[in-house]
């Protein structure tokens, strides 16, 4: 059994990213700026953001950090994402999810400007994506499929489970796995909550990528030997033993599964660093692309 090392992964593209950062002020060119919207002080919201603020200053990008109160309404978040969109100083920007109930999440997708849309969540972009024409891929698919590429993992032809249907992960994901692309070419099945023996679904796959938002969900008799294990999920789970009063896990049983798969990722430290590191990639591309 194998560890997909997403920080080890991660770290080498953000790596990349700063010996071309470097080119670009050898050459005298405009550094990539991100910048993110961050509305309220919901805790995991505030530790991802501190995280990808801290990969930009590794790897020579400029960021701007917009905090907003709980209280902001959507008027004035929309607000912001217009002198945003506009500002020729920014090449990409997020809106961290998720947002308080008084904001429409739909309508400040929307809002954001297509060519600045590093998080690869806007229907242009979407669109874009599913007819395989040069785009900003969402960041946590996108990570996915470099982790597979770099770990040199066969897909092609292959049987792929997809547990969950959303818009940020598993819908893009399918899409993604089916096109014929390095880390494609698959069959791909999405199963959702309402997805019939799912069991005997999952057991048949050869790669399974688990987002579907339940703790430790896939267990080790769910899968088959030799499987391809892909753990989306992050939650916090009470445990006493810790310090802190819980502990991490992944919608996969790690342990019941690792004594089956032949490559696995672990929680944390798989697809979560690769997803700020494609952020990061989307944003250079931005840079490129404005010119």
């Amino acid at each position: 059994m194998t560890i997909l090392d997403g920080k080890k992964v991660s770290n080498d593209i953000k790596n990349e990213i700063a010996d071309h950062v470097k080119a670009m002020v050898a050459k005298g060119e405009k550094v990539p700026h991100l910048a993110a919207i961050l509305v309220g002080s919901d805790g995991a919201s505030m530790t991802y953001v501190g995280a990808k603020v801290k990969a930009c200053e590794r790897i020579g990008f400029k960021s701007t950090l917009i905090e907003m109160p709980e209280y902001t309404s959507e008027e004035e978040l929309l607000e912001k994402i217009q002198q945003l969109n506009t500002d020729d100083a920014i090449d990409g920007f997020i809106v961290q999810l998720p947002l308080p109930d008084q904001i429409d999440e739909q309508k400040v997708l929307m809002a954001v400007d297509p060519d600045k849309d590093v998080d690869g969540f806007h229907p242009t972009n979407v669109g874009r994506m599913a007819l395989d024409l040069p785009t900003f891929l969402p960041a946590t698919p996108y990570g996915i499929m470099e982790l597979l590429e770099r770990y040199q993992i066969e897909t092609s032809g292959k049987n792929v489970v997809i547990m969950g249907r959303s818009h940020i992960v598993g819908r893009p994901m399918s899409i993604l796995m089916s096109q014929k692309r390095p880390a494609g070419d698959a069959t791909v099945t999405v199963v959702h909550s309402r997805s019939k023996n799912l069991k005997e679904i999952t057991k048949a796959a050869d790669i399974v990528v688990a987002a579907i938002g339940i703790s430790e969900f896939l267990t080790g008799d769910m899968v088959k030997e030799d499987a391809v294990i892909i753990d989306v999920g992050i939650t916090r789970v009470p445990d006493q033993t810790k310090k802190n009063g819980y502990r991490l896990a992944g919608d996969v049983h790690f342990e019941s599964v690792s004594k089956k798969a032949s490559y696995i990722t672990p929680v944390p430290g798989g697809v979560g660093p690769m997803t700020i590191a494609m952020l990061l990639k989307n944003t250079l591309l931005a840079r490129e692309r404005h010119g």
